[in-house]
């Protein structure tokens, strides 16, 4: 059965367990689960209190501007979920975002995700499937155990 977009993100907020269990160890299996390989390109990661959006802004129109393809994960969104993941500074599709929902429910069986955690998963996939020239990562709200850290980053500001 396929889902719409708006089904899968709603049965991913259901999903959320009632205690997170801390530390990428769960993210790190799924990931392994979905590829085989780390990004070919340079990823950069935005973490800190203040300005982490601002900055991802830029540094993306940046590289878009020195005609680099890039591909960009933030969160919160504003208006849509799509937002939260850009290729070339345009928001993915539903059907690109579905279909990466599916590719983490099939590798994630029985290990636990977050909401959060099963959208980070979902844009590192996309982000797999295609030619890009950076990625960057925002960090969300948890530090050092948040879940875009399950890649290393190249560079981190």
């Amino acid at each position: 059965m396929s889902r719409t977009l708006e089904q899968w993100l709603s049965w991913q907020s259901q999903l959320h367990p009632a205690e997170i269990e801390l530390g990428l160890d769960r993210l790190r299996l799924v990931w392994s689960r979905l590829t085989s390989s780390s990004f070919d390109c340079p990823v950069i990661m935005v973490a800190g209190s203040n300005g982490k959006g601002s900055t991802v802004a830029l540094l993306e129109s940046i590289l878009t501007a020195a005609g680099y393809r890039c591909g960009c994960y933030t969160s919160p969104h504003i208006l849509r979920y799509n937002e939260r993941v850009c290729i070339n500074q345009a928001a993915v599709s539903d059907d690109q975002l579905c279909s990466a929902f599916e590719q983490v429910e099939q590798a994630r069986a029985d290990i636990t995700l977050t909401y959060f955690e099963f959208g980070t998963l979902a844009a590192l996939w996309l982000f797999q499937q295609q030619p890009l020239d950076a990625v960057i990562l925002e960090v969300g709200l948890g530090g050092r155990l948040d879940a875009v850290n399950i890649i290393d980053a190249d560079v981190a500001v």
